[in-house]
């Protein structure tokens, strides 16, 4: 083709004819389109770029429909780079007349991309096949009065602040502090006493919503069976009783007076859920560019020095890539985690009400994105009040066919950072629950002796016979190797027992799906499903077909379900320090314990004493004095801000304990204090172990990791939980103390913890209780409150002029003290936060001046390459 391009606007007719030549001049410019992909849709179409109003390079249409326009009105004018067709640089032989700097080119984008930064806002928010210019229906009303109010100041003279600007801002500021709908109007009504008479500042709250709807993204309301027993959806949606039990779908009399009774006009539902489907929520991170780029990050980033960082590091994420090369060739593709967990939104002393979102998270994005509250997806919103158990399969099948159809088709998509649509597709990797809830997803039962669902049938727990608990006591020698000293010790485990089996090693997903079809397990939407798993259950741990079965890809993974590792640490914790402080009620030494600990073991030197019918001491209890010492150390413990929280509450010095710690306290106190306040007062066969299972959890926790690390700590943790066994009586070793043998397997197939525990979904599902306005409406108010929040995140990724970006929150008490830093200041001396509280002064004592002088050499990074050197 020709670098000439002025026939673009001369020739087109000759003698009141269309001319042949500039006929092949037009194929020639379609060719040159179709041969770059990232501008062509659905493979035929391009942007049409005649003068059309509704066209000008903004509307896809196929390419025969694009010659007929041009023939008929011509190319829009000053077209002569091609930037909507693929050509990537301007032309250097254009005529004079027509030549453009790249500022100008990038200016010509600008303003075809729909000038202000709100403009742009709105347009991402629609989609590619938004027009802005066509006459509007319905569906497209809410975008063009977002439009006109983003072309109009809040008043006049005011040029930094449009009607849209300041009702997004109002709206953002609003969700980010939680307040409320009266705080809303209220402010609003001030705002307007402050602005001149005739401004556009939206009145209240309703007029806020309404002017910004266009930005909200979909939800359903489902009608559910007041039993929990099916949901009026697909080809049951035109039901009027439940199909299991028979309960009717809507409330009938509802109100009456002596004489007669009156009928509700409307049908009520005796119960209903709310789904938020995932497909425009995963299509909107490709809408704009402060999110499109980053959603590539997993297949354009490289591993360095073997370490994982992120779970498209871990062998699960490649082996799926493996069994599935279409779906992996396209990396915008999406991955998907899932976790869903209860709370209770009345407080404890309230109601009970047993609430459980579903939530959705996306783990294409970078580390410092991955698993945040900006990319948490709430999806489905199972309704209370009552727990729904093994049903909440029932509620998952709107969200299991989405699932399904982004896996098979897949769903059109604009990606805003290569100006092209594509099909994408979605993948769920795993679920991540409690291990409560780890049975309500999986199917596997874990309560009982078969409770732990990577050994199932092969378990060696035992019921005890005094306290008639389970017990996970020697159930660890089988993860040694054959030759290791322990298989062999008949003393110091359950007596006269040598251990010569090995675990089989964790099922695939082909011998589960196998050991299920056997079973004859029915789905729990199935109409015989209670009877038929009652019946199977009573014979293995399987207590039902879980729904993730559906999905065709579930049994090709590596890691279906996680081991929640917070909750496992929390666990550990509480055991071995309620028992080491000997807290009553709590403490695993009990006369129970004590009474049946040498009918399994050989520890005659803790046995009761027949004289005085008392237990001797065991030496891994502390005294009164040694515990008055370790709460007093706790009690003064201060921690960075925002590392910890205030510990010294949580000490009770009368009682000689610690109270209402939660699962971060206890994660803190685990991993970094346990081993330090026992040091003084353990004899060391017995502290050694105790700071081995910290030391493990502190390791396994890191946020990257090797391979080979991994693999050493799946070796060493069947060692510690043996030399624990050594220490404790069996009483201690409940499932939770058994668990820790598998997490070390499950991070070196799946990656890092902190993709895959509880921490992020807790910290959400407060951000969600928070939003419950009416208790009398849980579930609707957090739907409300969820769709506004969604809209001002998005709106906040344009806050500031230019491109959209994430906005970035400072941390808490975080300061730039730029006047005062000094180049030649060591790094350590430089402050990343400011002083709490008044300045005071005072004389170091000489351990006091040694203990600084040596942390500072010991943490300063120029001082490492000496100490390396010495």
């Amino acid at each position: 083709m020709e670098d000439d391009r002025e026939w673009m606007y001369e020739g087109r007719i000759v003698n009141g004819m269309f001319s042949n030549e500039w006929g092949d001049k037009v194929d020639e410019f379609v060719a040159f389109a179709l041969r770059h992909p990232e501008c062509v849709n659905g493979g035929t179409a391009i942007r049409c770029p005649c003068t059309l109003v509704k066209c000008q390079n903004k509307k896809f249409l196929n390419v025969e429909t694009v010659k007929v326009h041009l023939y008929r009105n011509g190319f829009v004018p000053d077209y002569y780079v091609w930037i909507y067709h693929g050509e990537k640089q301007v032309h250097q032989r254009c005529s004079s007349s027509v030549r453009m700097s790249a500022s100008e080119t990038d200016q010509m984008v600008s303003d075809n991309m729909n000038h202000t930064t709100y403009h742009r806002m709105v347009c991402d928010a629609a989609g590619p096949e938004f027009n802005p210019d066509e006459e509007p229906n319905a569906e497209a009303r809410n975008f063009y009065d977002m439009i006109r109010a983003g072309d109009k100041p809040v008043y006049e003279g005011n040029s930094k602040h449009t009607q849209l600007s300041a009702a997004v801002r109002m709206l953002e500021i609003k969700c980010r502090h939680r307040c409320s709908q009266a705080w809303f109007d209220d402010m609003s009504n001030f705002i307007q006493e402050l602005l001149p008479q005739d401004n556009l500042m939206p009145l209240d709250f309703y007029s806020t919503k309404k002017l910004v709807r266009g930005l909200g993204l979909p939800v359903q309301v489902i009608h559910c069976c007041v039993n929990n027993c099916m949901i009026y959806w697909g080809d049951d949606s035109d039901l009027n009783s439940c199909k299991k039990c028979g309960h009717a779908r809507y409330k009938q009399k509802v109100r009456g007076s002596r004489n007669r009774l009156y009928i509700r006009k409307l049908k009520v539902p005796y119960k209903k859920m709310h789904y938020f489907p995932i497909t425009p929520r995963l299509q909107r991170l490709y809408a704009s560019t402060a999110t499109a780029n980053e959603m590539r990050w997993h297949s354009e980033h490289h591993m360095e020095d073997g370490k994982m960082c992120h779970p498209s590091d871990a062998p699960a994420w490649k082996h799926f890539d493996g069994c599935f090369p279409d779906f992996s060739s396209e990396v915008r593709n999406v991955r998907l985690g899932l976790f869903a967990d209860g709370f209770q939104p009345f407080g404890q002393s309230g109601q009970q009400y047993s609430l459980w979102p579903v939530v959705v998270t996306p783990y294409n994005l970078p580390p410092d994105l991955c698993m945040k509250e900006e990319f948490m997806f709430l999806t489905v919103l199972v309704p209370g009040p009552t727990n729904p158990k093994g049903k909440i399969d029932v509620f998952l099948q709107p969200l299991i066919a989405e699932l399904k159809s982004l896996w098979g088709v897949g769903v059109q998509t604009y990606d805003i950072s290569k100006w092209q649509n594509f099909q994408m597709r979605a993948a769920l990797m795993w679920t991540i629950n409690d291990f409560p809830a780890y049975s309500m997803m999986s199917g596997w039962s874990t309560a009982g002796m078969l409770a732990c669902p990577h050994c199932m049938e092969d378990s060696d727990a035992f019921r005890l016979i005094k306290s008639g608990k389970q017990s996970w006591f020697d159930n660890h020698r089988k993860f040694l190797p054959m030759n290791h000293p322990y298989r062999r010790n008949t003393k110091d485990f359950i007596k006269n027992r040598k251990v010569t089996k090995q675990f089989p090693g964790v099922r695939s997903g082909d011998e589960i799906l196998k050991d299920l079809n056997n079973r004859g397990l029915r789905k729990v939407i199935d109409v015989d499903a209670e009877v038929v798993n009652a019946a199977i259950s009573k014979t293995c741990g399987w207590n039902k077909r879980s729904i993730f079965w559906d999905l065709p890809y579930w049994r090709e993974h590596l890691l279906r379900h996680n081991l929640d590792v917070m909750h496992i640490e929390k666990n550990v914790f509480d055991n071995i320090f309620n028992t080491v402080f000997n807290i009553p009620g709590k403490t695993k030494d009990t006369y129970k314990s004590r009474d049946e600990l040498n009918k399994y073991c050989r520890r005659p030197q803790f046995a009761q004493n027949l004289v005085t019918n008392k237990y001797p001491d065991v030496p891994f209890i502390l005294n009164k004095s040694q515990k008055k010492d370790v709460l007093e150390w706790v009690k003064k413990m201060r921690f960075p801000d925002g590392y910890a929280s205030n510990l010294g509450r949580c000490v009770d010095a009368k009682k000689l304990k610690m109270f209402g710690m939660k699962s971060h306290d206890c994660h803190v106190f685990m991993q970094r204090l346990l081993p330090i306040a026992l040091r003084e007062f353990l004899p060391n066969r017995i502290w050694e172990p105790i700071t081995e299972i910290s030391l493990f959890f502190k390791q396994l926790t890191s946020s990257s990791l090797t391979d080979e690390e991994l693999r050493n700590l799946d070796e060493q943790i069947p060692v510690i939980l043996c030399n624990l066994e050594k220490i404790f009586p069996p009483s201690f070793f409940d499932s939770m103390e058994h668990l820790p043998v598998h997490l070390a397997y499950e991070a070196r197939i799946a990656g890092p913890v902190h993709y895959r525990w509880m921490y992020p979904p807790e910290r959400y599902l407060r951000k969600i209780k928070h939003k419950i306005m009416n208790k009398a409406q849980v579930e609707g108010s957090i739907s409300i409150g969820y769709i506004m929040d969604e809209a001002a995140k998005f709106a906040s990724f344009y806050f500031k002029e230019g491109d959209p970006t994430l906005p970035l929150k400072d941390k808490r008490n975080e300061v730039y003290l730029d006047d005062i830093v000094d180049d030649d200041m060591f790094e350590i001396f430089k402050p990343p936060g400011k002083a709490i509280g008044a300045e005071g002064k005072r004389y170091l004592a000489n351990n006091e001046y040694t203990a600084a002088h040596l942390y500072v050499l010991m943490n300063c990074p120029e001082v490492q390459p000496f100490i390396k050197k010495t």
